[in-house]
């Protein structure tokens, strides 16, 4: 994924975390969504044109459209009032595809940190997946909040630092990546515990926090 893409990946994960933790409307979060989701469908259809069928290019530009549809399918379903489960299934779908990526980034690319970042996207799809698929509302806010650190850590901070020239993998790195992951996981989980008996509001149908 490219820096620059990975710069906005990281902004609407952010906003969309805090749209699923009821600080930002949904409303509020769909152009966020759009635009990055069109983004995210554009560009890699211009690196493949471009490729002149390179598979390596072509690889590296297919899981952008994972991104890209998702977003756009939030805005969808926001701007709509469509339900959730469409969107919830293709989370499963999404998380699978990222699981399969991880594993490109470890025997193909040899970058470990990308892998980790890979495995995390996976969890938080399969997260989407169970809120939105299955409705397992109790678990809005954890997602929520995972979310939002995800949209940090391997979104923005991730991005800067190729951006700036400082971004450096390896297996100690890739170690230290995955420490933070279940760090930013555990911490999520105990946020995201419902605030009282019963007050677990139900997570929006319409939208997924991806």
């Amino acid at each position: 994924m490219s820096s620059v893409g990975l710069l906005y990946v990281g902004a609407v994960l952010f906003i969309n975390g805090l749209m699923l933790i009821d600080i930002v409307p949904a409303k509020a979060a769909a152009a966020m969504n759009l635009f990055v989701g069109g983004m995210q469908v554009i560009f890699p259809t211009i690196i493949i044109a471009q490729s002149g069928g390179d598979p390596a290019t072509i690889l590296g530009a297919s899981g952008l459209y994972l991104f890209g549809f998702t977003y756009l399918y939030v805005a969808w379903n926001t701007l709509t009032g469509a339900t959730g489960e469409g969107l919830g299934w293709f989370s499963l779908f999404v998380a699978a595809c990222a699981v399969v990526y991880g594993i490109v980034q470890y025997t193909m690319a040899a970058d470990p940190v990308f892998g980790v970042i890979w495995f995390s996207w996976a969890v938080l799809w399969f997260l989407f997946f169970l809120v939105l698929g299955l409705g397992k509302s109790h678990l809005g806010r954890f997602t929520g909040w995972f979310t939002l650190w995800l949209g940090i850590f391997t979104g923005a901070i991730p991005a800067l630092m190729m951006l700036t020239g400082t971004y450096v993998t390896g297996p100690m790195e890739g170690a230290v990546a995955a420490v933070i992951a279940v760090i930013l996981l555990a911490l999520s989980w105990v946020l995201g515990k419902p605030r009282g008996a019963g007050s677990a509001a139900p997570a929006p149908a319409n939208v997924a926090g991806a």
